[in-house]
């Protein structure tokens, strides 16, 4: 269209630049004496909406979503989990009373799961036990997403996955085409290597697919395998993620439709990525590589904290202009201005985000790094309660527990129209991704399916800040 109108758009330009004042008077006075200025005039104003609309961005609809819950076969407490560890004879004494401080301190309750290739006795961490593993979890979190959306398969136009430690050939977005029978021309994209943040990436990668190919569905999956990931070393740096990280996965369906508003949860608002790889701290706060024995782990530096800290703050301060109140944002400026330009000691301002997000979704990857964040954010325990809980229920299952306490606080009957969720991830690199959603309609929790549904009477509970593991 536009380029039709190019032609009509040139001479409607040469002909207003002939225009007169007498000839603006007379096409409103006597319009019908001057039809060509008419349909000159008309054809520039079409052109003008007609480019309004093209440029404008889409809007993107979430439309539902799934998080997988493992059969109460795979809970794996934190005793049976030394267990493991120890009878796999590989870890020394010193290293099981290491794992066994951070479990205590970890915020993790019993009833996190683990993978079958882990639990079995002897354990096995083929690559075709890592293979079932990913199917498990992915295959269910469609299946039950496809069940809530009542979607046709042959209308999923883009596939987006993430898993950043198992990566396999053929890729995690092929097993999944293979198994649901997707379309020959969809468009299939595989995140790996992406750390706990790329859940996040893999949405705004599917929001720009939606903004280039209208009516379509973009399925994006999120998950981590444990199986694959599992370290058999003695170096303390890598020794943490067996601790912290078990079995979870989602699914979730965006649309550009404007039909699927009314059917849709939410709207995508803002996506905010923060990337501080070029500083060499960031860049090496987690890193996969060998240790000492050439056993292959993920190592997480003294720094990390600090790293997520400075991150954040970055992130936050992107965000911020596009959400906070005008009374905040003059009150950051103005703080911002006395230290950087009147070089003036004085604490920094922390905007109030809760005065512009009800709800808040923070990656559990440990409980100092929800503490961290909920100092540097002023947030209540109520507004970190859906990240907690999940850290207690589920443990870190990577890029998909925001999905987890999304879910939550949909539960809890917490979302209401109108209201928005801010979801922050962190991720090796060292990177901070940030999401904000709007509801579009409230959430009954008694026409939900999730993860939480059949016990969420059961939370809150209280975590000590240590929990002796006897075993």
């Amino acid at each position: 269209m536009f380029l039709f109108l190019t032609p009509f758009l040139g001479m409607t330009l040469v002909h207003c630049s002939m225009l007169t004042l007498q000839n603006l008077s007379n096409l409103w006075n006597q319009p019908k004496l001057n039809s060509e200025t008419l349909v000159i005039c008309s054809t520039f104003l079409l052109t003008i909406i007609i480019l309004y609309f093209m440029r404008k961005p889409r809007k993107v609809y979430l439309v539902d979503f799934a998080c997988y819950k493992p059969e109460p076969s795979y809970k794996c407490s934190k005793e049976h989990c030394l267990k493991i560890a120890e009878s796999m004879r590989v870890f020394t004494k010193e290293s099981l009373e290491f794992a066994k401080k951070i479990l205590e301190r970890s915020g993790i309750g019993q009833d996190a799961y683990g993978s079958n290739g882990i639990l079995q006795n002897p354990q096995d961490f083929s690559m075709a036990e890592a293979r079932r593993e990913s199917e498990m979890v992915i295959f269910g979190a469609i299946d039950e997403l496809l069940a809530k959306t009542g979607v046709k398969l042959v209308d999923i136009g883009i596939l987006v996955v993430n898993c950043s430690l198992f990566n396999p050939q053929p890729s995690l977005s092929a097993m999944i085409i293979n198994r649901y029978k997707l379309r020959a021309n969809i468009l299939s994209f595989n995140l790996a290597g992406m750390g706990c943040s790329a859940g996040l990436i893999s949405i705004q990668l599917a929001k720009d697919l939606l903004q280039v190919h209208g009516d379509s569905y973009a399925l994006v999956v999120t998950t981590e395998n444990v199986t694959s990931s599992w370290y058999a070393g003695n170096e303390r740096s890598m020794l943490v993620t067996n601790s912290l990280f078990r079995v979870g996965g989602a699914a979730i369906l965006l649309s550009n439709l404007t039909s699927d508003r009314r059917h849709s949860k939410y709207q995508l608002m803002y996506s905010i990525r923060t990337h501080n790889g070029a500083d060499d701290k960031s860049y090496n706060s987690i890193m996969q590589q060998e240790d000492e024995n050439n056993i292959l782990g993920v190592s997480l530096s003294k720094e990390l904290i600090r790293v997520a800290g400075d991150t954040l703050k970055a992130n936050i301060t992107a965000l911020g202009p596009l959400v906070l109140p005008l009374s905040e944002q003059l009150i950051f400026l103005a703080n911002l201005i006395m230290k950087r330009i009147f070089k003036m000691k004085i604490k920094s301002y922390i905007p109030d985000f809760k005065l512009a997000i009800e709800h808040f979704c923070i990656h559990p990857g440990g409980r100092a790094v929800l503490d961290e964040v909920e100092k540097s954010l002023g947030l209540s325990e109520w507004h970190m309660e859906p990240s907690r809980m999940t850290l207690f229920r589920f443990a870190n299952t990577s890029s998909s527990s925001l999905w987890y306490e999304l879910a939550y606080t949909e539960a809890k009957g917490r979302i209401k129209k109108g209201d928005k969720v801010l979801q922050l991830g962190f991720g090796a690199g060292f990177k901070c991704n940030s999401v904000v959603w709007h509801a579009i309609r409230s959430i009954n929790p008694a026409n939900e399916k999730n993860p939480w549904i059949d016990e969420i009477n059961d939370f809150p509970v209280f975590v000590p800040k240590v929990t002796p593991v006897i075993y």
